[in-house]
């Protein structure tokens, strides 16, 4: 099959003079090259696209494949990571992973929250603030339930995480809060804070045929900012983090039905991880989503999940395409332009 392969490259964008935070969710070569090599190793012709602007020149210059393997990020806006699939469902071209309206909700971590609360899956409760106005008018702001946790509401890989992420006043809040409105530029999500075990889930599949792979417990080191799995800690985890798989019975499964229940509400596509945390009675909550989830071979959540579980790299690999596969054969053809 011919394969396109879309990707933002951390490389190509900080020669542009884009910082190491800014271009945190992007991949390395490292990455891009094991996904290559995945493909080519299952008999697929894989041609590399890139990013969107290159993506956008070869559609008009009428390049078309079977399908396309799309991580692509993209770098502006609250729905960044729908901008490649909406324009690949323009032209009628299938391609990995979800589409437009799950990844623009599932990116907007109030709106996903919003979705799986309305349909039972416990999450914390949370609110918006667009400003620093908000808090002044914010009622449970007021009634002082702190301690709260804050991120910005449209990021990933742990941007814009740190200790003061954990803040147990409103001087507290209110600092935090107009630090990330104006480094980020976006509204800012505040939640009660869940001081218990922290778990990722990983999945593949899509809807009914959606499986859970494991659950992985997050376990922060004495090297680590303690208790949030910040940036940093992502950034540094050879010496911060410790992943361990669980094997209770009981936890894996209250974990996996609250992620397949997610996955499937949000209406993820081929793979995904949802992440979990517990509150002090030891009770599991919705986080967030990630529909888009990283894939270096070594350093990401996903495959490292995979790899405690026995599940090869490639076999993941495979597994993301016949899914997708399965979704679009018989009802999408090739647009020859």
């Amino acid at each position: 099959m011919k394969i396109g392969f879309t990707y933002d490259l951390r490389r190509e964008y900080t020669a542009l003079g884009f910082s190491d935070e800014e271009t945190a969710e992007f991949d390395s070569d490292v990455t891009i090259n094991a996904i290559e090599g995945a493909l080519q190793g299952l008999g697929h012709d894989v041609l590399r696209i890139g990013n969107i602007y290159e993506l956008t020149r070869q559609l008009a210059a009428g390049n078309r494949w079977d399908m396309v393997f799309n991580i692509s990020e993209g770098l502006y806006g609250a729905a960044r990571e729908s901008q490649v699939p909406a324009l690949l469902d323009a032209y009628r071209i299938p391609y990995t992973f979800s589409d437009p309206l799950t990844l623009a909700v599932s990116l907007d971590k109030a709106v996903a929250k919003k979705l799986v609360q309305h349909a039972g899956v416990p999450t914390p409760e949370f609110f918006v603030i667009q400003s620093l106005d908000d808090i002044r008018h914010e009622k449970r702001v007021r009634k002082n339930i702190f301690p709260l946790f804050v991120k910005p509401l449209t990021e990933g890989t742990g941007k814009g995480i740190s200790a003061e992420s954990i803040v147990w006043d409103l001087a507290a809040f209110t600092k935090q809060c107009g630090n990330l409105l104006g480094r980020f530029g976006q509204p800012v999500l505040a939640e009660s804070y869940l001081p218990g075990r922290e778990f990722t889930v990983g999945i593949t599949g899509t809807g009914e045929h959606a499986e859970c792979i494991g659950v992985m417990e997050i376990t922060l080191n004495k090297e680590a900012e303690p208790a949030v799995y910040s940036y940093l800690n992502k950034e540094f985890y050879e010496e911060r983090v410790v992943y361990s798989l669980i094997e209770d019975k009981d936890i894996i499964s209250e974990a996996s039905d609250i992620a397949l229940r997610a996955y499937r509400i949000l209406g993820c596509r081929d793979a995904g991880r949802v992440d979990l945390k517990a509150d002090p009675q030891g009770k599991l909550s919705f986080l967030e989503i990630n529909p888009l989830a990283g894939l270096h071979p070594v350093r990401s959540d996903l495959s490292i999940l995979c790899g405690k579980t026995g599940v090869p790299y490639t076999a993941l690999i495979s597994r993301i395409v016949e899914s997708a596969l399965e979704r679009v054969r018989g009802v999408l053809e090739p647009v020859d332009a």
